[in-house]
């Protein structure tokens, strides 16, 4: 099920400010503005039908089994917890990045695509709103779609209120599907909305500014998220301290994951 997007200006054919944005992005991840094809999923459809989780661990279980010789439930639960944030987490974090601009990220504004090819993971990203928050000096903060807000500290905030907001639905919709308590899936949440920014700065060669936009999302312990942000600078660079776990470890020969909290002190 796919719903068009919702285009302020009066010409539909025009590119957005958001899409604008997206357009500029260079990941090597699929992210753009507009109504996907059918293989795309909508974030509110398959929140609204837990069991549809289920078809997607199957398919990873399969994946898995090829990979390496059998699969586990606990991994098709932590690979798909990871996966399904990182879709609202990264997103937000690149355009925040390239553009202090933040997107409505309501599950019925976002949709994805799952690799149709080897590993089910989410492949693309599409926006389907235009709708978007900014600071005054955007140059189109007088735009229809905009919200203007005072400063960067309240551009972080609201991209923390909406990116909550999207991660308390898919807790509630998730949890009934997996044996995780809501402990570990808000910490998945948490880890999620910190390596977004991370990753985009990274992406865009400003690591450090990715590192200090993850301060101004996660400057403290902030409900409903577990921690403040982790990032610290080692002698090997920026490292995390990861509060979730994708259980990657219980794998056969599986080499666990960089900071994996189960494993790594």
């Amino acid at each position: 099920m796919t719903v068009p997007a919702r285009v302020s200006q009066q010409n539909p054919r025009a590119l957005t400010p958001l899409a604008e944005s997206i357009a500029r992005l260079e990941t090597d991840s699929d992210i753009r503005f507009g109504t996907p094809s059918r293989d795309w999923t909508i974030c509110s459809d398959l929140l609204a039908e837990p069991e549809a989780f289920d078809l997607w661990r199957k398919d990873l279980a399969e994946w898995m089994v090829e990979q390496y010789g059998e699969s586990d439930p606990r991994a098709t639960a932590g690979y798909i917890m990871g996966w399904y944030l990182h879709v609202p987490g990264y997103l937000a974090g690149l355009l925040f990045h390239t553009a202090r601009r933040v997107p409505t990220l309501k599950p019925s504004d976002l949709a994805f695509h799952i690799s149709s090819d080897g590993r089910p993971h989410p492949d693309g990203i599409s926006v389907l709103s235009d709708e978007f928050a900014c600071l005054p000096d955007d140059p189109a903060s007088n735009h229809p779609a905009a919200t203007v807000v005072a400063n960067e500290a309240a551009l972080a905030s609201l991209l923390r209120a909406r990116y909550a907001a999207h991660a308390a639905q898919f807790v509630a919709s998730f949890g009934q599907v997996v044996r995780f308590g809501r402990r570990q899936l808000w910490a998945a949440a948490t880890d999620m909305l910190e390596y977004g920014a991370w990753a985009a700065g990274r992406l865009c060669g400003d690591e450090n500014g990715g590192v200090t936009d993850a301060a101004l999302l996660l400057p403290e312990k902030l409900a409903p998220f577990v921690s403040a942000s982790t990032l610290h600078f080692t002698e090997e660079g920026w490292k995390r301290k990861r509060n979730s776990c994708c259980f990657h470890y219980v794998l056969p020969d599986a080499e666990p994951c960089t900071a994996c909290p189960r494993t790594c002190s």
